[in-house]
């Protein structure tokens, strides 16, 4: 009998790594640019801290019905797809299995091969395998709103916690430096650990989120600064 090896393949992290990554970045990078563009424009701890926590909880609400919606969206058209092909494998299900095989032959199978796979294919699961080979919606890759949701909040949640941990301990004189610098290790931190996740570069990963994070909160500092020299 011959052994079985298991293979474990990364595009099943896709769904929540990527909800994930997402929700991690924009809470660091939104609140360490809120937190420094308030203080930049002479504010005192306690309001950099108030915008900051307020910011957080915006945020990972925010984030959460965004993921949501966008997901549903995508889970909700994967649903029609479905039910239509459903529909036209009771009405012709002679049609179905000329489709399947003619897509099997596109990708090298020969006529009678290709005929052969896709008669056992649609014995043991026809709408299995025409959602699979026709419209490329897997087990592995189907939307799933409610996990996008909420490992969008969660991660946004703690990513955000980091810069304002940092706020509530840093010496106010030099707050928006030590904020901005420990934001973008937090940044190179998360970009290597996604790149690995993912099978990607390490270096790269990091490099993209720091680039990125850097220019927000760059940009935020000179608007806070400009409002607060206005201002005054």
């Amino acid at each position: 009998m011959p052994r079985m090896h298991n293979e474990r393949h990364r595009t099943e992290r896709i769904g929540w790594l990527r909800a994930a990554v997402l929700g991690a970045n924009d809470g660091i990078v939104s609140t360490a640019s809120l937190v420094i563009g308030v203080a930049a424009a002479s504010a005192a701890r306690g309001d950099v801290l108030i915008a900051g926590v307020a910011g957080l909880v915006a945020g990972a609400m925010s984030m959460a019905a965004g993921e949501y919606v966008s997901v549903k969206s995508q889970s909700d058209t994967e649903a029609a797809d479905l039910a239509r092909e459903r529909g036209e494998l009771a009405a012709d299900a002679g049609a179905e299995h000329r489709e399947l095989a003619g897509i099997y032959v596109k990708r090298g199978l020969d006529v009678a091969l290709a005929d052969q796979v896709a008669t056992q294919l649609m014995e043991h699961d026809a709408l299995g395998a025409h959602a699979r080979d026709e419209l490329g919606i897997s087990e592995t890759l189907s939307a799933r709103p409610v996990q996008a949701a909420l490992s969008s909040a969660a991660s946004f949640t703690a990513g955000a916690a980091l810069p304002l941990l940092v706020a509530l301990l840093a010496p106010a004189g030099s707050l928006p430096a030590v904020v901005a610098g420990s934001s973008l290790v937090f940044l190179a931190a998360l970009g290597a650990v996604a790149g690995r996740a993912g099978g990607a570069s390490a270096v790269k990963g990091a490099w993209r989120v720091t680039f990125w994070g850097a220019l927000a909160m760059a940009i935020t500092a000179a608007v806070g600064a400009l409002f607060g020299t206005a201002v005054a």
